[in-house]
């Protein structure tokens, strides 16, 4: 069949992206199971709108490729808002689980790619298809596998590296994005655990106030504003670190000027109406996490799956399988076995086979259904936003040598 590749421009790919996810809002509503399981709603909408794509491919030969530069974008002002509303207190407070976090994580980088690559063995596979399935691909997302792509096509003996990277980091998005919030629901069941939903949420609104929560213009302007600014001194920071030859994501360093900012300008300036813990900026949060999460799902091109599915499914699914019964079994207890430990267990999923916005996501539905875990909120994204990248890259390089 012949192929017509429509290119869907930035505003019609926002345009769309708004609609995906209030499918997505629509769905949750209505079907009870959805929200029974924490399955996130922009997940819900993204998953219909990439299988609507595949269906005009399949049946009229219609490939569409969406522009992307706000979705980009909109990740870089979720970790702003995410750096806001840190608070020293909370980050003292998870000074323990935070180490914890960071030794389970950094260890589990190296435990995946060798599940990867003994399964890509017994398969008779070429072992680094195993690390293009392992922390390539899931730890590390799209943006790793297809970093690492080129070299492992060229000298390991996986010529379609780049195909097969982007597969399997988009399929761990979904699987991650569908086991989070299961794995929630089945910890809180078995350990007899509960939230707190009196207690203000740092990222969106709880289902029972989303209908009754006002905003002002003035509030979103004001928060807006505070985050443009963190993210022109992001950018000024990332710049500096980069000439020092340390690359970061630039989402990282806005993340790390919002801590800053929330921790230091409010102490200064005692009578400024700062936006942290405000209604406006947990909107504003949830907004660009769901428009991101929505616009990434719709992208998908799950045809560009399909001639790799065997190998996919076999590696993918031992992954996925090893990562829920380490997260049910030993990473809930060694954090703590209490809420946030459940909280953190639906984010962890998505730190393990999708990537750190899945994870978020992950959290922020278990939470709006069952209260806030700030804590959570504010170490995984440090965790799963710096330390793997740094470490992933090293490990990647382990075993290829």
């Amino acid at each position: 069949m012949e192929t017509n590749t429509i290119v869907i421009d930035n505003f019609m790919a926002f345009t769309i992206g708004i609609m995906v996810y209030f499918s997505g809002r629509l769905l949750t509503q209505r079907i009870g199971f959805l929200r029974e399981y924490n399955v996130p709603e922009p997940v819900t909408g993204g998953i219909l709108a990439s299988l609507l794509a595949l269906a005009l491919f399949l049946g009229f030969g219609i490939e569409l490729e969406f522009e992307m530069d706000i979705r980009d974008l909109l990740l870089i002002y979720f970790f702003t808002t995410i750096g806001l509303n840190a608070r020293f207190s909370d980050l003292v407070k998870g000074g323990k689980p935070l180490l914890i976090l960071l030794v389970i994580t950094l260890s589990y980088i190296f435990f995946q790619d060798l599940i990867g690559v003994t399964v890509a063995q017994l398969m008779g596979l070429p072992v680094a298809m195993g690390l293009l399935t392992g922390s390539a691909s899931l730890m590390g997302g799209h943006g790793t596998a297809i970093a690492w792509a080129p070299e492992i096509a060229a000298n390991h003996g996986v010529p379609n590296a780049l195909e097969l990277g982007v597969a399997s980091a988009t399929l761990g998005l979904i699987i991650a994005s569908l086991l989070g919030g299961p794995i929630a629901k089945f910890l809180m069941a078995r350990h007899k655990i509960s939230g707190n939903l009196d207690e203000e949420l740092t990222v969106g609104t709880t289902y029972d106030k989303e209908a009754t929560e006002t905003l002002s213009h003035v509030s979103f302007m004001n928060v807006l504003f505070v985050v443009h600014v963190a993210i022109i001194l992001g950018y000024i920071l990332n710049e500096a670190v980069t000439e020092l030859g340390i690359r970061l994501p630039l989402f990282v360093t806005c993340l790390f000027v919002g801590i800053l900012m929330s921790n230091t300008i409010p102490l200064i300036f005692k009578k400024l109406r700062w936006p942290a813990h405000t209604p406006s900026l947990a909107m504003f949060s949830e907004f660009s996490l769901g428009l991101f999460i929505a616009m990434s799902l719709m992208g998908m091109q799950l045809w560009a799956v399909a001639s790799l599915a065997g190998p996919l499914v076999i590696l993918l699914g031992m992954q996925a399988l090893v990562a829920t019964l380490f997260i049910v079994f030993v990473f809930f207890r060694l954090m703590g076995s209490n809420y946030q430990s459940v909280v953190l267990s639906a984010g962890f999923t998505g730190v393990l086979l999708g990537a750190t916005p899945t994870a978020i996501a992950n959290m922020t539905a278990v939470t709006k259904s069952h209260g806030p875990a700030p804590t959570a909120f504010i170490i995984l994204p440090l965790v799963g936003a710096f330390f793997v990248d740094l470490t992933n890259a090293f490990v990647i390089q382990f075993f290829l040598s």
